[in-house]
C-alpha cells in the first residue's frame, strides 16, 4: 500500500518542531522514522507503527485504533499498530510520536549488518 505523503509530512513537521534529528528508511512496506539510528515509528499497511515502552502496551492498546503489532505472524513486543482513526487529529499524532520519542533513548538499536 502506498504511503500517503500528507501523513508523512504531518510526521515530519512534528519532528521538525521538536528539533529532532531523524532519517527515513523504507521498511515493512512503509516509511520508518529513525532517531539516533533506532526505529522510532513509521507507516505500516495504511496505519502507523509505533515503538513504545513495552510495559505501557496494555494501557495504550485501550486507545482508539491501537492494537498489538503483529508482523510475520508473530507479536512484536514494544510495538503497536495504530489505525488512521487513532491519529487523525494532530493532538493524537503528537501523542503517539511523543510516546515513541520518550522511549527512544531506552530502545536498543538493531545490530548493524556486515557488508
Amino acid at each position: 500500500m502506498a504511503t500517503d505523503e500528507f501523513e508523512l509530512d504531518r510526521m515530519r513537521v512534528i519532528l521538525q518542531e521538536q528539533k529532532i534529528k531523524w532519517t527515513e528508511k523504507r521498511m515493512f512496506g512503509g516509511n520508518c522514522f529513525m532517531v539516533d539510528d533506532k526505529m522510532c515509528f513509521g507507516t505500516y499497511k495504511g496505519g502507523l507503527m509505533v515503538r513504545i515502552e513495552p510495559d505501557e502496551a496494555d494501557v495504550l492498546t485501550q486507545r482508539l485504533g491501537a492494537s498489538q503489532m503483529i508482523h510475520g505472524g508473530r507479536k512484536m513486543t514494544g510495538y503497536l499498530r495504530i489505525e488512521p482513526e487513532g491519529y487523525d487529529t494532530d493532538e493524537d499524532l503528537y501523542f503517539w510520536i511523543e510516546k515513541c520519542l520518550a522511549f527512544n533513548p531506552k530502545a536498543k538499536a538493531s545490530k548493524k549488518k556486515k557488508k
